[in-house]
């Protein structure tokens, strides 16, 4: 039951044509992410971006698998496109987003808490019923 921090890190940059990439060892249901994301942003009356944005699930070389990055990824774009004004460097976030924006239940809650407790983390989100 133990759980490994991963690190969500956006670039949104301003040449390029427009693309929404997530590298990090996807599995199918992360790489699923970008339009779950899209919609949720957009059908939460939020901006999403028509430019280039790179979502990095870090670290790179462990395999990434479940819906459960969702919510990290959309803030990481809230925040990198100046949507929102957040510093979440200490925060723990997890959680699968439906299309209209709602958070969705997502497994492996409990391990992440844990995690979050031994890392001394004091902020984050849950996606639990």
């Amino acid at each position: 039951m133990d759980a490994v921090p991963v690190e969500v890190e956006v670039d949104i940059a301003s040449q390029g044509l427009p693309s929404f990439t997530i590298v990090g060892l996807p599995d199918k249901a992360v790489e699923e992410s970008r339009e779950r994301v899209r919609s949720a942003i957009k059908n939460s009356g939020a901006d999403f971006p028509s430019k280039r944005i790179t979502a990095n699930l870090a670290p790179a070389d462990l395999p990434k698998e479940g819906s459960s990055y969702d919510l990290s990824i959309a803030l990481g774009i809230l925040i990198a496109s100046g949507q929102i004004d957040a510093d979440l460097s200490d925060a723990i976030f997890m959680g699968e987003l439906s299309l209209d924006g709602r958070l969705r239940h997502t497994n492996g809650v409990l391990p992440q808490a844990l995690l979050a407790q031994d890392k001394k983390i004091k902020k984050g989100i849950f996606a639990e019923y």
